[in-house]
């Protein structure tokens, strides 16, 4: 992919996936915090906290090559995308919570993300001056991430029926734009992909087995109810795998096609994974059933 491309496609196709986003949002869903409290802060946690710090402990495990290992970090920093609210609705979550992680998720991963890409690129190269997002670039980002989205809720709130009637397209036009991206990026690194295939795969499997673990368990050992930690779960093992892409392919913010290899790697396995914790977890968001009486002998009734 030529950088001429890579600087218009990548940004584009987040742009789309966004403001896919901000369609479906509302004021609403923000104010929704005050709602599930505990819920919102332990699932924010795990996702700013205590994922990258497990995916730095996978990568040094493995010994991932520089690239690979800043890639595996933009992943383990990106939010959770739409897909975690289709799988939560599947498997008994509360969606609505979904919808709230997801929007602030978004706007937190803007000064998030590019602060793990830095110290990552710290660690992992001798010349992380070079090479990291500076204040610019985090502009960049902002501008990629959050500007569309905004659009997407001004819409929304000016013109509801007309979102209503494109959150159907977009949804498809952002399905179609992120298998461009991957496709580009399998494209461009096909060799170093087949070459790392087994070592990454492996480390973005455990990677999602353990974000998905975390986000269920986590949340109900802090007490939260089992759909809220359903929809806790699915928020923070899916990755939005369409933004680490993004991020380390555009020419204008890292422009390093490798470091794109895991995330291209954990969008084709998640989708498994999170099936497998979807089906190992909705016996719990089920509603507990109703006793209903039943009459007894004499006209006494037993539940």
């Amino acid at each position: 992919m030529s950088p001429t491309i890579a600087g218009i496609l990548l940004p584009a196709a987040l742009a789309v996936v966004m403001f896919g986003l901000g369609l479906g949002l509302t004021p609403a869903d923000f104010r929704r915090v005050a709602v599930h409290p505990r819920a919102v802060l332990v699932a924010l946690a795990c996702q700013a906290l205590l994922l990258p710090v497990v995916c730095f402990a996978l990568v040094l495990l493995f010994g991932l090559p520089p690239s690979l290992a800043v890639g595996m970090m933009l992943l383990a920093a990106s939010p959770g995308g739409p897909t975690a609210n289709l799988y939560s609705h599947l498997f008994g979550g509360d969606v609505a919570l979904n919808v709230t992680l997801t929007a602030i998720n978004s706007v937190t991963a803007v000064f998030t993300l590019p602060l793990v890409a830095n110290l990552s690129l710290a660690y992992f190269y001798a010349d992380a001056g070079a090479l990291g997002l500076q204040f610019d670039k985090t502009v960049q980002v902002f501008a990629v991430v959050l500007v569309p989205a905004a659009l997407g809720m001004l819409i929304r709130a000016r013109a509801t029926g007309f979102a209503d009637r494109m959150t159907r397209p977009v949804k498809a036009l952002s399905v179609a734009t992120l298998l461009v991206v991957i496709g580009a990026a399998v494209g461009t690194q096909a060799e170093a992909l087949v070459k790392h295939l087994g070592t990454v795969g492996t480390v973005c499997l455990l990677f999602s087995a353990v974000s998905l673990a975390t986000g269920y368990w986590l949340p109900r050992l802090a007490g939260v109810a089992p759909r809220q930690a359903v929809a806790s779960c699915m928020e923070i093992g899916i990755h939005n795998s369409t933004l680490a892409i993004a991020v380390a392919m555009s020419p204008a913010l890292l422009g390093d096609p490798r470091m794109a290899i895991p995330a291209v790697v954990y969008g084709v396995l998640v989708f498994l994974a999170a099936a497998v914790a979807g089906f190992a977890v909705r016996r719990d968001a089920r509603p507990a059933p109703v006793p209903v009486p039943v009459a007894g002998p004499a006209g006494s009734v037993r539940l």
